[in-house]
């Protein structure tokens, strides 16, 4: 039953309300007690009327009152909801379908919200609840019947993945664990706001959860949902940037970050949507040398693996010198040594032209000499270096070089003039190409069945011939040699750069060896590509780097081109450094449709829309206060409070409504610091975490601190107690040793008194851990003081903030209890970040510790011991060193850099008996 926004969850006991004029009725014949009056003696009641008076019925304004607060109470019992979800209705159990693939994770804590308020419902209907998710990898896709309760732990256990849905295979799980149930369901389907690629796996999953019993479909709006940033595309100086939107609507601008391995912003591009596209492009315009050091692009401010790019060696622009011994570039360009080679190399290398020492001056990746046979002077003692150094130097034979060359040559040649395959005066062919030797790293490149070649230099036969041979032609001739110097290589071709010697200059795979040739310069050796490449890094669904997950698995670098993300193969970082490649979710043809193209999709409610409210507490909390009221003026009129006169009644009423009314507010308020507060926060040690407004973020603060003093009482001497909330702005910070600080989204400049309070408390000796939970703290530490719009930034802005630096390898953090060489809490990539020792303040211990693992998350426990939330990537080791930093954390706090002060060592072996080192040693 509803009435506009406000419905009842048990309608029927509104019937109750009928029996008011009952109630009417019986409190008019049943009127208050009489007053009782005590007289001071028995002379004073001479000359009274004997006339006995009282009450003949109940004040019109009290019955009016007492009658309101039973229809206050009856009404609370029907269960008066505002704002109830407009979901279709059913008797059987409900069915919360959720898309927990990597579309759904820039909304996915609206998602988990508007879960719970489904199974909240569900909870107080007494329903029973089955969970099913829809993108692979889980190992229950589906749960059984389950009470909404052991629902709610299972749905807030779930994470987005970092892959696509797969919805032919949930429509399969769902139709074999809806027959078990034999009766209709209520389904309720959490959309990631996607149609999948396939639009008959859409519509089948549609019209099967709608033969399960009435279908509600909930959504984001299409602003909130997932954009996708495609791989860039090369566009010779620049990078061209792209990004995908699910629907037109209104125009709309997104800012693209380019990051460094380290996660230093190297450069920023704004991308703009007109009002009607989905797709949109910039070109991102850097110096060669810092895109070559761009690691990752992503969408600021999206949480989703969709909008992360890996960039790998292919994206990189090297500088390319070329240098041709020939005289033919201006008089016959078409001629020239230099012509083939500098087309060729435009669309992935920055080409420049010059005299050798002004092209290693420049700095140089590649140098290219085109039938030069000897370098002069001090240009060969300059470019050996230059090769050590890890250079890369492609020679081109020709007529110079076929007579005569200097050492700096991968093998051996037999000088002549070469050899000559057809013509009028040999019997030979001109010769095709053979296939790659697998340990080439030209291996997997189509060899073209035009390409002849008529002239080469023949190297000398040798025991590592083969080994350095790259190309051979069809006889076993060598075609492309190769040699390590140093770090560097040396390659040669055994023929020229232009046409005179053959035809390998005007076809796609001069093109394509040429690419594999300049990717050696970073050291990026493919080698053999029948190898398997083993996942290195990757991402999560919310787009952050870290461990592979114990089911990733190695990919033959063959196959990498075509690889298709998943639970087996999840976008990340494979290979290892020199081989490093990146495999990413967003193919450079992705399409992003909304969910709502799909055929027999019911109209969608919005997933952001504001949950239902049961007013029955406020309802009851009302009836309460008039129950105090009707109390109060009861006792008045019998003169229990004599206080109050019959004409007071009403007056004293009123006051007490107006006073609960004034403290309402008082009644919200923390316990006043009086002396038996102070008494108690000093007995005990306690640590303390900053109430941030976010109830879920609150809880999993307090159960964090609560089971890192668990664990603190079972493994130590020390004896905490319970973790107190606090408010920087209000607060005495003083009693806490350590302050745990978790950023959140809406996180607000701190007040004048907030800072002034945090000041003094660090500069007192305190210590607080921000945690930002998102792994990547190192943003907003280097833009605090840059005016950026971040949420670590929005407190540390107004702070005195130290010179910070990731944990030292010898710091006492490390070492206070237990012995770290990683501090891992919920997540486990994120660096964590102590001040920078630079003298004797405050006894070289650090007053800010800035993390990004959710540390609170790790440590929380129930009341029995057992932990709350599950780790990423997860396992009882990840578990047990959270637990440890918890305890060295608690350690640092307590006892400072003790393990680290050497100055007492001496005394302390004096009082041991034992012989006291020279401190020089």
């Amino acid at each position: 039953m509803s009435l506009a926004a406000l419905s009842f969850a048990t309608p029927w006991l509104l019937v109750v309300l009928a029996a008011l004029p009952v109630i009417w009725w019986l409190l008019r014949v049943n009127p208050p007690a009489p007053r009782r009056f005590a007289f001071p003696a028995v002379r004073l009641l001479l000359g009274l009327r004997e006339t006995e008076e009282t009450p003949s019925h109940t004040p019109l304004w009290l019955l009016l009152l007492r009658l309101l607060l039973a229809a206050l109470i009856i009404i609370a019992c029907a269960g008066p909801l505002l704002d109830a979800s407009q979901e279709a209705e059913s008797d059987g159990p409900l069915l919360l379908v959720i898309d927990d693939g990597w579309a759904a994770a820039p909304t996915w804590q609206t998602r988990l919200a508007r879960a719970e308020a489904l199974l909240a419902r569900a909870e107080r209907q007494g329903r029973a609840v089955m969970v099913a998710t829809t993108a692979p990898g889980n190992e229950v896709p589906i749960s059984g019947l389950l009470t909404a309760a052991g629902a709610l732990e299972r749905v807030r256990a779930l994470s987005p993945k970092p892959w696509p849905v797969d919805r032919a295979a949930a429509k399969r799980d769902v139709a074999e664990a809806a027959a078990d149930v034999g009766e209709a369901m209520q389904v309720a389907w959490l959309s990631d706001g996607l149609a999948g690629g396939h639009a008959a796996a859409d519509e089948a999953f549609v019209a099967a959860l709608g033969a399960l019993g009435p279908l509600t479909v909930y959504a984001a709006p299409q602003v909130a949902r997932a954009k996708a940033l495609l791989p860039p595309r090369d566009d010779g100086d620049a990078l061209s940037l792209r990004a995908r939107r699910v629907a037109a609507g209104a125009a709309e601008t997104v800012e693209i970050r380019a990051l460094a391995a380290d996660g230093h912003i190297l450069a920023r591009q704004a991308l703009n949507f007109d009002a009607e596209a989905t797709a949109t492009e910039a070109v991102l315009e850097v110096p060669t040398a810092v895109r070559n050091e761009i690691a990752r692009l992503d969408i600021d401010g999206q949480t989703s693996t969709g909008s992360v790019i890996l960039v790998d060696e292919r994206w990189r622009r090297r500088p390319v010198g070329l240098v041709s011994g020939g005289g033919s570039e201006r008089n016959q360009p078409l001629l020239s040594e230099l012509y083939y080679l500098d087309r060729a190399l435009q669309p992935f290398s920055e080409v420049r032209r010059g005299s050798v020492p002004e092209l290693l001056d420049s700095g140089l990746s590649v140098l290219v000499l085109a039938d030069v046979a000897r370098l002069v002077g001090q240009d060969q003692v300059r470019v050996e270096g230059w090769l050590d150094d890890g250079g890369v130097l492609v020679r081109f034979a020709g007529p110079r070089l076929s007579e005569g060359a200097d050492d700096l040559m991968p093998v051996t040649l037999r000088l002549g003039g070469g050899r000559a395959l057809g013509g009028t005066l040999t019997w030979e062919q001109p010769m095709p190409l053979d296939d790659f030797p697998e340990a080439s790293p030209f291996i997997g490149l189509a060899v073209p069945d035009d390409v002849r070649i008529e002239r080469q230099v023949l190297a000398e036969p040798a025991v590592d011939l083969a080994e350095k041979t790259w190309a051979r032609l069809a006889d076993g001739t060598p075609l492309v040699t190769a040699e390590r110097r140093g770090s560097g290589w040396l390659v040669l071709f055994h023929t020229t750069a232009n046409t005179d010697w053959s035809s390998l200059v005007l076809s796609g795979l001069f093109v394509d060896m040429l690419q594999r040739i300049v990717a050696l310069a970073n050291g990026v050796d493919e080698g053999d590509l029948s190898a398997y490449l083993t996942p290195l890094t990757t991402l999560d669904g919310f787009g952050r780097l870290g461990a592979p997950s114990a089911e990733a698995t190695a990919i033959a670098g063959s196959d990498f081109a075509t690889t298709d993300v998943g639970p087996a193969h999840p976008p990340g970082e494979y290979g290892d450094g020199p081989r490093r490649r990146a495999l990413n979710l967003a193919p450079a043809t992705l399409a992003l449709r909304p969910i709502e193209a799909v055929a027999g999709m019911p109209p969608t409610l919005d997933l952001e829309a504001r949950r239902e409210v049961d007013l029955a507490p406020w309802l009851l909390l009302a009836a309460y206060v008039l129950a105090l009221i009707d109390l109060a003026i009861a006792l008045g009129m019998r003169g229990a409070l004599p206080s109050l006169s019959r004409g007071g009644a009403t007056s004293a009423a009123i006051a007490l409504a107006v006073l609960l009314a004034w403290n309402s507010d008082a009644l919200a308020q923390d316990v006043p610091l009086d002396d038996a507060r102070i008494v108690e926060l000093t007995e005990k040690t306690h640590f303390a975490y900053v109430v941030t407004g976010d109830a879920e973020v609150d809880a999993t603060s307090h159960q964090g601190l609560r089971g890192l003093v668990m664990i603190l009482r079972t493994r130590t001497a020390i004896k905490p107690g319970q973790p107190v909330g606090i408010d920087p702005a209000r607060d005495e910070l003083a009693f806490y040793a350590l302050i745990y600080w978790p950023v959140t989204d809406n996180q607000r400049p701190l007040s004048d008194d907030a800072l002034a309070n945090i000041d003094a408390y660090l500069r007192a000796g305190g210590m607080i851990l921000f945690d930002t939970r998102d792994q990547s703290p190192i943003d907003a530490i280097e833009r605090q003081t840059g005016g950026q719009d971040n949420k670590l930034g929005a407190i540390l802005r107004g702070l005195n903030v130290p010179p910070l630096s990731p944990v030292p390898i010898d710091h006492v953090l490390r070492r206070s209890f237990y012995l770290l060489d990683e501090f891992p809490g919920r997540w486990r990539s994120g660096e964590l970040w102590v001040e920078r020792y630079e003298g004797d303040v405050n006894d070289g211990v650090s007053s800010i510790i800035i993390g990004g693992n959710d540390y609170a998350g790790a440590w929380a426990l129930d009341e029995d011991g057992y932990p709350l939330y599950q780790l990423v990537p997860g396992g009882q080791r990840q578990r047990e060193l959270a637990m440890r930093f918890g305890v060295n954390l608690a350690m640092y706090a307590l006892s400072g850099n003790y393990k680290a002060d050497q100055v007492h060592i001496p005394a302390i072996l004096r009082r041991l008996g034992q012989p006291t080192p020279d401190v020089t040693e």
